[in-house]
């Protein structure tokens, strides 16, 4: 705990110069300490992104974010005390119980990210792909070593640029921190309600009710974490500033939702946002498009250039642009594989039952898988059905209405694409907030929520909890619980305690996992690691392996065919 404490000291200091300095670039007039920090989280993406082309996002990196970090500060240091001045008096005004709560749940989310990690994800991409970045950048066709690797999230480009892997290497923690200015954003828009009595500050002040479903990803750096609480951000100063659009709000809505579509490409639905804030104030914001557009072209250029070096094409996985592959890009067959386990593993089925099925078929499977996907599932449904009839009823205005439809094509794009209720979740808690909030409105039953959910939260960090009852994930078993070990340094980044052993396979040499039974494991191998039942199972079914372009593994990887029986 207390190393991650330590960590997180510097990066709120590093945030909050470099989003100072994002808000004097783009003019944004933002004055939300959260807001800074996460301004400041995208410079720091926005940077080593660029820096991952040409190498390794290592000690080399941060000389140059602390040369930016003294520089800004120096320069405006006045300025930058008057925001933690502020935040601090901001802090003060809070309501006694409202300071009680932020504390707790601020030491029960450092406890929880000292912990087990407990995403499985981290074990099949997560801990390698930061791996590669802090070790070698960006490398041409990862994704020919595992198809996974060729997600690369902009939040482990985050990750990896924050971990301090030169330091220390067991900081996995970025999403947990998050999750703290999520709370944070949220408390401070609750106290404001409590004055102002304002509808859409209690939606956003009541985001701390889903803490209980989001520790479980904290001890990783999950990409779902960011998403959820820049959702809430971008939906806040959407309807805050519905009707009083300025270019730096316009400004500010496109960095933000750039950011998340960055971390988690299945968010490009937001781009609707901006898209329709411009339509309706274009006499006012036509002037001053200039740097909107330049930043939107950096990021977009940025998104392109990582899947054209990872993976050989400009989106992965896609079956468009094929004829812009490089000679490294990973095999059509490959691809379309792990295109078609995207579309029918939200339905957990294979692809025969898959091709089979009708779309009603598929509609009423989806809809009725049991324990928690079903759950999530016929929420979605039920939010889509009941929150039209609402928002005529209490809310019958535009801004409302406009995200209604937005989570509407959202959730086609789901079912069009990969039917997993995490996709859609922060819709599902946005509009379960706004149902909550035309009926609860009074402190009492407020508190008594936010209680309960800190209780809940208290119980998942500090006793085992089995989730195979409501989960239908094989590996969601048991969360991961904080332990007296940990007081002082975090648990280590992987939650399985194998031996690895060195394989060769043609020119390739790599690491793979003895003892496990996932079979898309890599670990906390040493690169290159994957599992050689992944290795096998390509090679007998597909007749490809990998192998290293050059001697250099920096060069990277090519998808080789042979010959059966070779």
């Amino acid at each position: 705990m207390l190393l991650i404490i330590l960590s997180w000291v510097y990066i709120v200091f590093t945030t909050i110069n470099l989003g100072f300095g994002v808000d004097k670039l783009f003019k944004l007039q933002n004055k939300d300490f959260v807001v800074t920090s996460v301004l400041g989280l995208f410079a720091t993406t926005i940077l080593a992104s660029f820096w991952a082309i040409f190498g390794r996002i290592n000690i080399e990196f941060h000389y140059l974010l602390l040369t930016l970090n003294l520089l800004i500060f120096l320069k405006f240091k006045d300025d930058i005390f008057s925001i933690y001045t502020t935040f601090i008096n901001e802090l003060k005004t809070l309501s006694k119980n409202l300071k009680y709560y932020l504390a707790i749940i601020t030491f029960c989310i450092i406890a929880q990210c000292s912990s087990i990690p407990y995403v499985i994800d981290n074990e099949s991409y997560y801990i390698q792909t930061i791996k590669w970045l802090n070790e070698y950048g960006f490398v041409k066709g990862l994704v020919n070593l595992h198809f996974f690797l060729g997600q690369v999230s902009g939040w482990h480009i985050t990750q990896s640029a924050l971990n301090f892997s030169f330091l220390y290497k067991n900081f996995n923690d970025l999403s947990g921190f998050c999750l703290l200015l999520g709370n944070i954003f949220a408390i401070q828009k609750l106290n404001t309600f409590f004055e102002n009595n304002d509808t859409k500050y209690l939606i956003v002040g009541l985001f701390p009710l889903f803490n209980l479903f989001l520790f479980q990803f904290i001890s990783a750096p999950s990409p779902d974490i960011p998403v959820y609480v820049f959702t809430f951000v971008i939906l806040f100063y959407y309807i805050e500033k519905h009707n009083k659009i300025s270019p730096e709000i316009f400004n500010l809505l496109v960095i933000l939702i750039l950011f998340t579509f960055y971390i988690k490409n299945t968010t490009v639905t937001f781009f609707l946002i901006p898209l329709l804030v411009l339509i309706l104030n274009y006499k006012i914001l036509s002037k001053k498009l200039l740097k909107p557009t330049l930043i939107t072209i950096v990021v977009t250029g940025l998104f392109v250039a990582k899947n054209m070096i990872i993976c050989g094409s400009m989106v992965f996985p896609s079956k468009l642009f094929n004829s812009l592959n490089m000679d490294y890009s990973i095999p059509d067959t490959i691809e379309q594989f792990y295109y078609d386990q995207l579309k029918y593993y939200g339905y957990f089925i294979d692809l025969n039952q898959y091709n089979s099925m009708s779309v009603q078929d598929l509609f009423l499977r989806w809809l009725t898988l049991p324990k928690m996907n079903g759950l999530f599932n016929k929420i979605s449904i039920l939010l889509v059905l009941i929150v039209p009839i609402l928002l005529y009823k209490f809310q019958n205005k535009k801004e409302y209405w406009s995200l209604y439809f937005l989570m509407l094509i959202q959730l086609i794009l789901l079912f069009a694409t990969s039917p997993q209720y995490r996709f859609f979740m922060n819709f599902i808690f946005f509009f379960s907030l706004f149902c909550l909030t035309l009926f609860i409105k009074r402190k009492k039953p407020i508190y008594f929520l936010l209680q309960l959910s800190l209780f809940a939260s208290l119980i998942v960090v500090f006793l085992p909890v089995n989730l195979n009852r409501f989960s239908n994930y094989k590996f969601m078993m048991e969360i991961s619980n904080f332990s007296s070990t940990n007081i002082i340094f975090p648990h280590k980044n992987t939650k399985f305690d194998t031996p690895f052993e060195t394989i060769k396979k043609g020119n390739l040499i790599y690491n793979s996992p003895i003892k496990n039974d996932f079979f898309w494991s890599s670990g906390d191998g040493n690169l290159p690691s994957v599992n050689k039942e992944q290795i096998e199972y390509f090679e007998k079914y597909f007749h490809i392996i990998p192998q290293l372009r050059t001697k250099n593994i920096k060069d990277g990887f090519y998808a080789k065919e042979i010959i059966p029986n070779e």
